[in-house]
């Protein structure tokens, strides 16, 4: 296949490109791939000879690199994140991140969010824990509780929810009588 570029040598490099799910492909020659910044590609990863058959034999000068750099580069007591990983992959690796980089990652929290504190929703998970937490309710407050539940659901016809209150509100007189 020919270049699609200069349309004279020979296609040695298939670039394909998936923009908003629509695809590209391109067949180009090396000079243009080159040209258009496509040229070497497997530049960035470190790719040498020496590297490649020094890894058999013990740590490669890349490797030492990149351990003398994480010693140095302040890290996630919890999961290890440095703020270059978070910055690289876009997303924190835990929750104790936030505390760890606070001060790098307030400037981007007020600029995306608004805002650098949390005023979201709360998981039923932490309602049903701070339900517990409060102070426990008599038996009679439940059974009031249950009761004004029961005639609103009965007044939205949501039987099955009234029919389940009513079974609670006699499960919790009997357990008071007892």
């Amino acid at each position: 296949m020919l270049c699609q570029n200069c349309e004279k040598n020979e296609a040695t490099t298939h670039i394909k490109q998936v923009i908003n799910g629509d695809t590209a492909e391109q067949h180009l020659c090396a000079d243009c791939a080159k040209q258009l910044g496509y040229g070497d590609m497997f530049s960035g990863f470190g790719l040498s000879l020496s590297d490649m058959f020094g890894g058999f034999f013990g740590e490669t000068t890349q490797q030492k690199s990149l351990n003398a750099a994480r010693t140095a580069t302040e890290r996630c007591k919890k999961c290890g994140f440095s703020f270059q990983d978070i910055v690289r992959e876009g997303r924190v690796g835990c929750a104790d991140c936030y505390r760890t980089f606070y001060d790098k990652l307030k400037p981007s929290l007020q600029r995306i969010h608004g805002r650098v504190e949390h005023n979201g929703k709360v998981s039923l998970s932490a309602e049903a824990i701070s339900a517990t937490a409060a102070q426990e309710k008599s038996p009679e407050q439940k059974i009031a509780e249950r009761r004004e539940q029961m005639q609103e659901a009965i007044r939205v016809q949501d039987f099955e929810r009234a029919a389940q209150l009513r079974d609670e509100i006699k499960e919790l007189e009997r357990g008071e009588d007892a």
